[in-house]
């Protein structure tokens, strides 16, 4: 099991928002990153879907549902003014033609010089059927890579390694990892732990870390 509780699910989402600029293009991968939609409003951020959907909005609920409309967990979203539809040819051409600023992904495991793997989980026995989608092209193509997980598995797993045992989904374009216990930059020199939840220490994040990490001399508390 989990040596540690952090931050909510929700709250990831809210603190990987904070870095993400005003007049972005962004998609927002399976999981964690789709509770991003949740914290967009009053900011200029345009969220962009390989399913053909520019400037998507929140989760929608009740009468607000339209189940045409959903986001990368299939879950129903809401319109905003200005919201456009388009096919998946030009939705890929948005993706591979280096138009969308950030992306944000979930991860089953990220590596200390930036490898992530998010589409193939070996344990589950399943051989080489995974959930590809559009997650090869969104992390070749995004000129920023943030990755959004829990720091380890349920079972307490470290999910964050020195090398992938896991198959890579992209090599070295990850920009910046967002957990329930910390923030950390990747960088050439290597991981750098630049914020921590405050009810652990940083000794204790690295211990459930599987590659070592660097204490910004800058090193805080999560800033929400």
């Amino acid at each position: 099991m989990k040596k540690f509780e952090g931050l909510p699910r929700e709250i990831i989402a809210m603190r990987v928002c904070k870095d993400i600029s005003d007049g972005s293009y962004v998609n927002l991968g399976i999981g964690i990153p789709t509770l991003i939609g949740n914290w967009i409003e009053g900011r200029d951020i345009v969220l962009q879907s390989e399913i053909g959907m520019l400037k998507a909005g929140p989760l929608a609920f009740e009468e607000d549902v339209d189940q045409d409309l959903v986001n990368a967990s299939c879950q129903p979203i809401m319109e905003m003014p200005g919201t456009a539809y388009f096919d998946i040819c030009d939705s890929f051409t948005m993706i591979r033609g280096g138009h969308v600023d950030v992306t944000v992904m979930g991860a089953f495991q990220v590596s200390a010089r930036g490898d992530f793997a998010s589409w193939n989980n070996p344990d589950r026995g399943l051989g080489n059927v995974g959930n590809i989608g559009g997650s090869m092209d969104l992390a070749a193509g995004a000129s920023n890579l943030f990755i959004a997980m829990e720091h380890t598995t349920s079972q307490g797993e470290k999910k964050i390694v020195e090398t992938l045992t896991y198959p890579a989904t992209g090599v070295c374009k990850v920009k910046k990892i967002f957990t329930d216990l910390a923030v950390i930059q990747v960088t050439p020199q290597g991981l750098v732990l630049e914020e921590y939840f405050p009810g652990v220490t940083p000794d204790e994040i690295q211990s459930v870390t599987g590659a070592k990490l660097i204490f910004s001399p800058d090193l805080r508390e999560i800033e929400l």
